[in-house]
């Protein structure tokens, strides 16, 4: 992989991982009109974290009154203001237990050899993402429990599929089980964050296969625009999310899936 391809596949990366659209789905189909052949899934994963980066930076304030109140709680000073924060650390631990019991089986389903199959779920996404216009929440982050939890979890999971949206499927299932629109965006983007790094960490016994595939600076370039690109996208989602905009992404991804399908060689 040369520094432009990567450039590439960490722009795509940006644009998809938070924009709705399916950014591991957009990796395999991109890496496939470049010609890239077999690239080791540690290279996704790390453009993955750049993105997770953006996250940390625009959620900081929520990430550390969860934090703060885990620590009183921990420390047994929790008092009546940290209950919602509780109940959300709570929904986020139920999510991502599900997640992590689904997507054990899901990952074993290889599509990245198959960008046909692939662009098939972007149609998927896309009706998934036209479902949101019939939800209105009402709930609060602090209000969810284990059932909104469990929902997101499975979203979550069956999200592992390249050409399923990670943001778009759980912030519909958010949507679905209740939340309001900005509290289902910042849920499902806090429930990335022990998703991406679990994913990380289950992946870098391949360290060696990605050193022979990408050098350092195609790397270091790949993520860098991965993290910058993210980073504007993520701050477009959020007032797109509400404004209850995530169905046009859907008009987007209903004829590139078709495309995907009859063009791809």
């Amino acid at each position: 992989m040369n520094l432009l391809q990567s450039v590439i596949l960490g722009a795509v990366q940006g644009v998809a991982e938070f924009l709705p659209i399916s950014s591991s789905g957009h990796l395999v189909v991109f890496q496939s009109i470049l010609g890239l052949g077999d690239v080791p899934v540690l290279f996704d994963i790390l453009l993955h974290v750049a993105t997770l980066a953006a996250v940390c930076i625009v959620y900081r304030s929520g990430i550390a009154k969860l934090f703060l109140s885990l620590v009183r709680f921990i420390g047994r000073k929790a008092g009546p203001e940290d209950e919602g924060n509780l109940r959300t650390i709570f929904a986020l631990l139920v999510a991502t237990a599900c997640t992590a019991c689904l997507g054990y089986f899901v990952n074993k389903i290889e599509l990245d050899d198959h960008p046909r199959i692939v662009a098939g779920l972007f149609i998927v996404t896309a009706a998934i993402l036209l479902s949101t216009l019939w939800f209105k929440g009402k709930k609060s982050l602090g209000e969810i429990g284990w059932k909104e939890g469990l929902i997101v979890g499975i979203a979550q999971g069956i999200g592992v599929f390249p050409g399923i949206s990670r943001s778009g499927i759980t912030i519909s299932a958010s949507l679905a089980s209740g939340l309001r629109r900005e509290d289902a965006g910042e849920f499902s983007f806090l429930l990335s964050i022990p998703a991406i790094l679990g994913a990380l960490v289950l992946k870098l016994g391949d360290a060696g296969d990605l050193s022979s595939a990408v050098q350092p600076l195609p790397l270091a370039m790949g993520m860098t625009v991965s993290f910058i690109v993210g980073l504007g996208s993520l701050l477009i989602l959020r007032r797109l999310i509400k404004k209850g905009a995530l169905a046009w992404f859907g008009l987007y991804l209903l004829p590139a899936g078709l495309a995907g399908i009859f063009l791809i060689g």
